[in-house]
């Protein structure tokens, strides 16, 4: 089974990388804020956990959201791995799923990291902004907080998969095609 961490900071490419992986491997997405919309909407007893959180001004703690992630995983039993999209954002996540995969006799293939310039980050932010819909992509002071956030919260995950030999670093910068060549070169090796 195939189940790859996507990282990179807002704007690297994760979505678009993600979608094409998950076609050419048959891969599962699994993105944090889809199951949050769907246990949310579904009024789940996870949902609901997570609305009182979020309704006291709170961070979902990562008990619930790990909940969320084993039910998707055990859903979806025929699935030939999963692509772990936005998640996990801290080393208490990455932890914690570890133990959660182990338990299911299942555990990370590796982590695969887009670096890309921070620059190129913030205009490919900008221009995803005009199409998108999002504020937070339109907004200079946002997208800066974004990226500051990436980097002192969320980096500190690929420290955690680096230890444990796991983790590549794709460079982020060239044709959508070239940068899924180098991904998929990386993946063919966890086979």
């Amino acid at each position: 089974m195939l189940n790859i961490v996507l990282f990179g900071p807002p704007g690297a490419g994760k979505g678009t990388q993600s979608e094409k992986l998950i076609e050419k491997y048959n891969l599962t997405h699994l993105s944090t804020g889809d199951l949050f919309r769907k246990h949310l909407g579904e009024g789940t007893e996870l949902g609901k956990l997570a609305q009182k959180y979020m309704n006291e001004g709170r961070l979902v703690p990562d008990e619930v959201v790990i909940g969320m992630v084993e039910e998707k995983i055990k859903s979806t039993p025929d699935s030939k791995g999963f692509i772990f999209d936005g998640f996990p954002r801290t080393v208490a996540q990455a932890e914690a799923l570890d133990v959660m995969l182990e338990a299911l006799g299942m555990k990370i293939s590796g982590m695969i990291a887009l670096d890309v310039p921070e620059e190129v980050l913030k205009e490919r932010i900008r221009e995803r902004g005009k199409t998108s819909g999002r504020v937070d992509d339109q907004d200079e002071t946002k997208i800066a907080t974004r990226i500051k956030v990436y980097l002192d919260e969320t980096l500190p995950v690929a420290g955690f998969y680096e230890n444990q030999g796991k983790l590549t670093k794709i460079y982020g910068v060239g044709t959508i095609d070239e940068i899924f060549g180098n991904i998929t070169s990386v993946i063919d090796q966890y086979k």
